[in-house]
């Protein structure tokens, strides 16, 4: 067993993306069921395939990227086998000079996902966890959870939670059960008060819940904002105004590659009223800053 150290040289990068998405394993197994990933794959107009990890870090390394990479371990509510957290981190271990391994656990596992999380932390060097509320189906604000994010509260290490709309189940019937609700942003306004020391990513613009989002990072400092998943020619103007000024210290550049790359983003953000002065600290120094790359 190989754990994860990094070994980035910091000076070196144009970039750091903090939302990137390993969904296909060595083995050839998805990070979603067949009917998630033919709906998903007509909803979103991706610029890549589905590579695997070392095929994602090469992809990184050609455009002088760290990339943070995960998967979502959504097994109780997708009945799916979830991509290995552990071989995500081995896999970022030996791309360690580009890649920087979250865990993700499936919250509804009560005791099962903390004892899971203190090993992916402790035995495998994962920086952080991501969690879809809404493609887990678990409500963040629950005090029931609050055992998993003491763990992450104790161990340093980041919790990025996706909010706003997602393209997970669009279009089919009823969405595939899924529920948009659970990822307002506003429901991790609790998580950050009962937890001042976890930092929390809220990913994505939170349509239709931006204003929510804004609420609680200027009021909650250990909160952050990542622009993925949406070319930045959509951002809300109110978010565009944030980054700008009073948050510009905590927003962090993310593509949500496949589904959106990095090239595209940084293409598209040059026709948005970002201004150039704000760019280093959203394309990379606010990121180095919370995940502690820089020594």
């Amino acid at each position: 067993m190989t754990r994860y150290e990094p070994a980035i040289d910091v000076d070196a990068l144009r970039a750091v993306d903090v939302h990137v998405h390993i969904e296909i394993d060595a083995h050839g197994r998805t990070s979603l069921p067949a009917d998630l990933v033919e709906a998903a794959s007509k909803y979103f107009a991706a610029d890549a395939g589905r590579p695997d990890l070392d095929s994602v870090a090469v992809y990184y390394r050609e455009r002088q990227m760290a990339a943070v990479v995960f998967t979502v371990d959504a097994q109780t509510q997708l009945r799916h086998p979830p991509l290995s957290s552990v071989e995500i981190a081995e896999g970022a271990a030996r791309n360690n000079d580009v890649l920087i391994p979250f865990g993700s656990v499936d919250p509804n596992r009560g005791a099962e996902a903390v004892d899971e999380a203190r090993r992916l932390v402790d035995e495998h060097g994962v920086r952080g966890f991501k969690f879809h509320p809404t493609v887990q189906g678990f409500d963040p604000s629950d005090a029931r959870h609050h055992p998993l994010y003491a763990v992450l509260q104790e161990a340093g290490v980041v919790a990025l939670f996706h909010t706003g709309q997602t393209g997970i189940g669009a279009g089919m019937p009823g969405g595939r059960g899924f529920r948009l609700a659970l990822s307002n942003p506003m429901l991790l306004d609790g998580v950050a008060a009962d937890f001042p020391d976890l930092q929390i990513i809220m990913a994505h613009p939170s349509v239709p819940w931006q204003d929510e989002a804004l609420a609680v990072a200027t009021h909650k400092h250990n909160t952050w904002i990542d622009l993925s998943g949406w070319s930045p020619k959509y951002f809300p103007e109110s978010l565009v105004r944030a980054a700008n000024s009073y948050l510009k210290t905590r927003v962090l550049f993310g593509s949500d590659f496949p589904l959106l790359t990095p090239d595209r983003w940084l293409r598209d953000a040059e026709q948005t009223a970002l201004k150039p002065e704000v760019m280093p600290g959203i394309l990379k120094e606010n990121a180095v800053r919370l995940l502690g790359l820089g020594g």
